[in-house]
């Protein structure tokens, strides 16, 4: 089953229960994904692999809004949650990427690999790593090199 045909069958679902915050996330993707296909210089499919990165930015957009609402304390605790929802819903069509320790194993390899002491070669580290085609977290990756050379 395509994840066209799962949010489809999850949306009849979600009406049908009236479960309305999964209801409005899927819309959202859909949204997305429309105007992704619509979008100038559009040529790709349609199928898994749009999808697959139409969630991936939401997810990485919503992620970042919903630490945004919990630094603002109690008046974006409402919205920080739907976010959290939002964010934990979709990430089962993501591939899953690599925890924190596994992440951090993989940029001390890398930092000894290219023999980088200088926080000025953070960018070229982090580079490194995520061209390795890993499924890595480029936001972890590019924290934690930073936090390795000391920069």
């Amino acid at each position: 089953m395509t994840i066209k045909e799962e949010f489809a069958a999850e949306l009849r679902d979600a009406m049908k229960t009236g479960d309305k915050p999964r209801r409005n996330v899927i819309r959202q993707v859909e949204t997305e994904v429309a105007m992704a296909r619509s979008a100038p210089g559009f040529t790709g499919d349609t199928g898994d692999e749009l999808y697959t990165s139409v969630i991936a930015s939401y997810v990485k957009k919503m992620a970042k809004a919903e630490a945004e609402f919990e630094a603002a304390g109690a008046r974006g605790e409402e919205q920080a949650a739907k976010l959290a929802y939002e964010v934990d819903y979709l990430s089962r069509w993501l591939p899953n990427l690599a925890g924190e320790d596994e992440t951090r194993a993989i940029v001390r390899a890398a930092i000894a690999e290219l023999g980088a002491t200088d926080p000025k070669m953070a960018g070229r580290v982090t580079g490194h790593i995520m061209k390795s085609g890993e499924e890595l977290d480029g936001g972890l990756v590019n924290r934690l090199v930073r936090e390795e050379l000391g920069a």
